[in-house]
């Protein structure tokens, strides 16, 4: 039976503490858990994967908890980023969504990510399994950094190594080393099919895989236990594509639109040079959605500006069709609504107002903090443009009254929520609330 794994001091360290007491302000307390605690709470975990716990799986609870926590935090600071992503793709092609874990021990949620062998992306592709895939890779472009491409790509590859061995932990470890060094495990093993059953005969780094990625399945659904507490996520900039089939310079782009150049690099990150070459002239752009209908209203001087073209094309997961000048003016600028910021406003009260996100608001204005001061003007967009319509769409509100004794945790029991979703509801940066406080539960 294994061991509590605790953090204990020695007597003399003790004896010390007990002479001389000094503060200590970055204390973070790390709570003590035992083999049996996590093996309960696994054993009640919903997953459409078969979830066991072991002696290597639970090391690498006790790394990622304890030893490696700045790891563990910044996964959790990219996880909102990429996750709905992940699991939308996986839904998409039937797949069980505990494989979106899987890109946490790829890449650390990092679509730049480059190994030492030259694997790229969130999912690690190698250029030639790329290009099977539809990535392309050249000296400007590499779709592999490409969040959705990738991730389809991942699914699809997956998905194809789970109908050759039938078992999903012994498709990741084929992900992992490939298939010929699965199939060369299974015929060592004696003919077993588990990957548990073919642990001993894989390479070494693959015995490692399988586990780190069960360790944060079980983390990431347990991080209450473990103090973890999120105060910066990071939320996937919206956006919408637009295809300009001609060479153009992301530089230029900015200039002419005045997107911020980072949001552009950032929801483009396959564009290796802030160029896109002639050879990629018709791949898709990602433009923010704030900035969407600017760029509708002005599409033919823009496209004049980048040079001269038959066409600018909006495009979508549909065939992409062309979008006249006058339907894009005529849609463009219904339902935006001017609010000025008043005295003791802050982004998660106008949104909420609204029946908008914090996201939602920051991307419409070109925020890239919460910061806002008074008098500032930001546009809201809805369906309707009368903004009485909406503060009365919104009198449904629900809030709760904090009590004594109530933590985050127990109020998203209560209401059945999670703690980030009250989180982003009241724009809280931390767990602390207070008596007689009120929050917006729904």
């Amino acid at each position: 039976m294994s061991k509590g794994f605790a953090q204990e001091f020695p007597k003399d360290e003790l004896a010390i503490l007990e002479e001389e007491i000094q503060p200590n302000y970055h204390y973070e307390y790390i709570p003590d858990f035992t083999y049996e605690e996590v093996n309960q709470r696994i054993k009640v975990m919903k997953t459409e994967m078969p979830f066991e716990l072991n002696d290597r799986i639970f090391s690498f609870i006790q790394y990622f908890t304890v030893r490696n926590r700045d790891y563990t935090k910044m996964v959790l600071a990219r996880k909102e980023k990429f996750f709905p992503l992940f699991e939308e793709t996986l839904q998409k092609h039937e797949m069980p969504t505990e494989i979106e874990y899987l890109a946490i021990v790829e890449s650390g949620l990092d679509p730049q990510i480059r190994s030492r062998v030259g694997a790229m992306g969130l999912w690690q592709f190698m250029p030639a399994t790329g290009r099977i895939y539809g990535m392309n890779v050249n000296a400007d472009i590499d779709d592999r950094m490409d969040p959705e491409m990738s991730t389809d790509a991942a699914a699809k590859y997956l998905k194809s190594l789970y109908r050759m061995f039938g078992d999903w932990e012994v498709a990741m470890a084929a992900y992992n080393c490939g298939p010929g060094n699965v199939r060369k495990a299974i015929r060592r093993s004696g003919g077993k099919t588990t990957f548990w059953g073919i642990y001993n005969y894989l390479p070494r780094e693959t015995r490692s895989y399988v586990p780190q990625v069960q360790a944060f399945l079980y983390i990431l659904n347990h991080l209450e236990e473990h103090n973890f507490s999120l105060e910066e996520p990071t939320y996937p900039i919206e956006y919408e594509k637009f295809r300009f089939d001609r060479a153009l310079s992301l530089e230029k782009l900015s200039e002419l639109t005045d997107i911020c150049l980072k949001d552009l690099e950032e929801i483009n990150p396959s564009v290796k040079n802030k160029t896109i070459p002639v050879s990629n002239r018709s791949m898709e752009v990602k433009i923010p959605r704030a900035k969407a209908s600017f760029l509708k209203e002005n599409l033919a001087w823009i496209g004049d500006s980048l040079g001269n073209q038959s066409s600018v094309l909006l495009t979508s997961n549909a065939t992409p069709s062309i979008v006249p000048i006058e339907k894009a003016i005529a849609t463009s600028s219904a339902g935006r609504i001017p609010y000025k910021v008043k005295s003791g406003d802050v982004l998660g009260s106008i949104a909420s107002r609204h029946g908008v996100s914090i996201t939602q608001v920051k991307e419409w204005n070109n925020l890239n903090s919460n910061l806002i001061k008074v008098g500032q003007t930001l546009y809201i967009y809805s369906g309707n443009s009368n903004p009485s319509s909406t503060l009365a769409e919104n009198k449904g509100q629900r809030t709760y009254t904090v009590r004594p004794g109530d933590s985050l945790w127990i109020i998203s029991q209560k209401h059945s929520l999670t703690v980030e979703q009250i989180k982003r509801l009241n724009n809280l940066n931390s767990n602390h609330i207070k008596p007689g406080q009120k929050l917006i539960i729904g």
